[in-house]
Formats: C-alpha cells, sequence, structure tokens
C-alpha cells in the first residue's frame, strides 16, 4: 500500500493524503501571493488594519470555497456567481472606498484562480499569481502614473478666488495649510456665505493615498 493511497475504513474515506498535500501547496502559494498584494502594495499607502483584515480572511474563505466546491463539479457559472457575490460586499456600516473595492475584486479573482485551477500544474499555477504581483506592483508605483493627493476645502476667502489672483490664492492656501499646493480648482460659490468650495492639489513626498482625500462633509456617525 502506497503512502499517497487514500485510507478507508469499512468504505468510507478517512485521509487522502495526495488531496491534502495538493490542497496545502495550493493554499500556500494563494496565501504567500495574496498576503504579499496586501502587505507590501496596500497597506503601506492605505495604513488601514481593517481592510488588512478583511482582504486575508475573504481570500482564504472564497479559495476554501472554491476549492471543495471544485470536487463537486463547480460549474464556471456557479464560481463566477460566488464570485460576484463576495466582489461586490458593501458594508452597511459605510461605503467601501474605489481603492478598496478595487483591491476586493482584485484579490477575489486570484483565489478564484488558485482555487479552481485544479488540471493545472504548481508551477503553471504560480505564472498567473506572478503577474498579479507584477500588475499590483507596477500600478501602485510611481512608473507609470504619480499619485498627485487631493483635498476638498470650504473657504472663506472668495476675494482670492478670480482667475487673475489665482498665485495669490495659491500662496494664502499653502500659508494656512502647510501644504506645497500646486494647482487649484475653484466649485461651489456661495456669495451669501462668502465661501467657496475648493479642491486643492498638493505635492506629498511619501506619496500615500487616503480615503479622505475626496470627502467633501463629514461621515455620519452609526
Amino acid at each position: 500500500m502506497s503512502f499517497l493511497e487514500p485510507i478507508s475504513v469499512m468504505g468510507v474515506p478517512v485521509l487522502d493524503i495526495r488531496g491534502l498535500l495538493e490542497m496545502l501547496i495550493r493554499f500556500t502559494l494563494n496565501i504567500l501571493a495574496v498576503g504579499s498584494i496586501v502587505r507590501f502594495f496596500y497597506y503601506p499607502k492605505s495604513q488601514r488594519r481593517d481592510y488588512y483584515f478583511t482582504f486575508i480572511l475573504i481570500s482564504v474563505s472564497i479559495f476554501m470555497l472554491v476549492y471543495y466546491m471544485e470536487g463537486a463539479k463547480l460549474k464556471v457559472g456557479a464560481a463566477l456567481g460566488l464570485f460576484a457575490i463576495f466582489g461586490i460586499i458593501r458594508y452597511r456600516t459605510e461605503a467601501v472606498p474605489i481603492r478598496e473595492m478595487t483591491y476586493l475584486f482584485f484579490l477575489v479573482a486570484l483565489s478564484v484562480i488558485n482555487g479552481m485551477a485544479e488540471e493545472m500544474s504548481i508551477i503553471e499555477l504560480m505564472i498567473p499569481n506572478l503577474i498579479f504581483i507584477l500588475v499590483a506592483w507596477l500600478f501602485e508605483s510611481s512608473r507609470l502614473v504619480r499619485h498627485v493627493p487631493s483635498k476638498y476645502i470650504c473657504y472663506d476667502n472668495i476675494s482670492l478666488i478670480t482667475p487673475e489672483r489665482r498665485a495669490d490664492l495659491i500662496a494664502d492656501l499653502k500659508q494656512r495649510t502647510g501644504l506645497n499646493v500646486i494647482r487649484v480648482e475653484v466649485g461651489t460659490i456661495d456669495f451669501l456665505r462668502d465661501s467657496a468650495l475648493l479642491k486643492i492639489y498638493y505635492e506629498d513626498a511619501e506619496e500615500k493615498g487616503s480615503e479622505m482625500e475626496d470627502m467633501i462633509r463629514l461621515p455620519k456617525n452609526n
């Protein structure tokens, strides 16, 4: 009797060493790929431990569901439906920011691939994982597109919002915010309250994004 042959008692499967080893190897590959993307590409810019936790657990859940349902002849349509269910999650307490939703789709897709690719060898399976990692690295870096942080500001000195005083407006914003403002867009103007909604773009040496950048009002407490 070979060591890798399934063990059964009275016809009931007890242990399948080969299947267990395959699952553990593929799970290890998936968690290494997902963990690398979250830890080295997502987390340094967002510093959101809650989403770090969420991404890892959703990835593990998706992988396990797809892997074991694949053994029950899971069809491609069912896998895509499962992908959609987990991929378009919206938390009732807060709207998930665009960047986090993109990473969620990205990592769910990777976990589905790792869970369904039963006929692929481990070496073949490493190729799409490396592609996912390289894509995340390339587009999170500033090699293709440099991220320019922005903020919305309710501004009270509307005498400076005219086009001919744009240099004075930027100088005032630099002095009051302490940010190296490089460009300003003027939005809604309220002459009754002497205020205007501005969107400022500024240079950030750390190039860290933030879900607060595009907020124009304080979130409601739940």
